[in-house]
């Protein structure tokens, strides 16, 4: 009887753990498996309140995991991480393993949309983008003022033109447009208070704002990123001298919805708040998003003793220290070129 017991006994703690042995095999296998995922990846909305459970069961019942979804539960624990996974949309990768999925969904690692800014746009242009992005959630009514627009993002006294930084942002789902405009606006301010903080000395700005209007039109003005740095010494000058700024983007921003696309002799004499031909100084705002380049080269402009600059027509310009070498570069590159015409 004894014997008998004992041999029972062993046969019973041979087979648990030839059990525990093969759990762990298995539960080894499972963890270096990819997940069967095809090429194209795998789209996964996980609510908010979700649990590692209902995850696991979600991925079993989409065939994605081969083995039963106590496997990625019991990973998830022996991870500590079970009541860390995050809501939000992911794409799943082809090829990944369970460890580097939990890995994934715990970091909040979601997918990302984009939305590109266009430097040298205009705020109209900004508003059009966010409203016709099919990523942003939309709350802003497209009839709002740009102004309301203003008071609903906390700056009821600033005018929106230039305020937002150009760049290509990445955002998740569910973002709204309000939000996507602040976080512009906000990388817009860092720029411009870091530059503005490492600026040359001497230099004929009252305030950092100052220094955003004339990097928006050195970003209208310049087509050659190496040209930028001269084109804001010539303005810089003319500044410091009394001089009209005498700059066509200004005239037609001011021209507004009047603008045909030809700038004619009588719009330069035509009075706006814009009109730098008309009025002395900078105007009373920004003309469009200035570029990272362009506000560098506001704050450090090339020391040169140009005072003007005509176009080549290639995008390049020819600069000059005096009018009447100016007025000999207009007819070469300008009237010239009309004449060939």
């Amino acid at each position: 009887m004894g014997k008998k017991f004992f041999f029972l006994l062993a046969l019973l703690g041979f087979a648990v753990g030839s059990g525990i042995l093969w759990l762990k095999f298995e539960y080894d296998r499972f963890i270096h498996i990819p997940l069967q995922i095809g090429q194209q990846g795998l789209h996964l909305v996980i609510p908010s309140g979700a649990t590692i459970y209902s995850v696991a069961n979600e991925l079993h019942q989409r065939e994605v995991l081969a083995q039963h979804p106590l496997y990625l539960v019991l990973l998830a624990r022996w991870q500590g991480v079970a009541k860390d996974i995050k809501a939000g949309e992911y794409h799943i990768q082809a090829a990944i393993t369970p460890l580097a999925f939990l890995r994934q969904i715990v970091i909040g690692k979601v997918k990302q949309y984009s939305l590109t800014l266009v430097e040298g746009w205009t705020f109209p242009q900004v508003r059009k983008a966010v409203q016709n992005s099919p990523y942003l959630q939309q709350t802003l009514n497209r009839q709002l003022l740009d102004s309301e627009i203003m008071i609903r993002l906390g700056y009821p006294r600033e005018h929106p033109e230039g305020r937002f930084f150009p760049d290509t942002y990445f955002f998740p789902a569910n973002t709204t447009d309000l939000d996507f405009l602040q976080r512009a606006y906000q990388l817009m301010e860092n720029h411009l208070a870091q530059e503005w903080e490492n600026r040359e000395p001497e230099l004929p700005y009252r305030n950092p704002y100052d220094a955003l209007i004339l990097a928006s039109i050195i970003e209208r003005e310049s087509a050659l990123t190496k040209e930028r740095p001269l084109i804001a010494g010539v303005f810089v000058r003319r500044l410091q001298r009394g001089m009209r700024l005498q700059t066509d983007p200004t005239v037609i921003y001011g021209l507004g919805n009047h603008f045909d696309g030809n700038l004619r002799r009588q719009d330069l004499k035509k009075d706006t708040l814009y009109n730098t031909y008309t009025r002395s100084g900078l105007p009373p705002t920004p003309i469009c998003m200035p570029s990272l380049g362009a506000l560098q080269a506001a704050l450090h402009p090339a020391g040169e003793k140009s005072l003007y600059f005509v176009s080549r027509g290639d995008g390049s310009h020819h600069f000059s220290a005096t009018f009447k070498e100016h007025k000999e570069a207009v007819r070469n590159y300008q009237l010239g070129r009309q004449n060939n015409n």
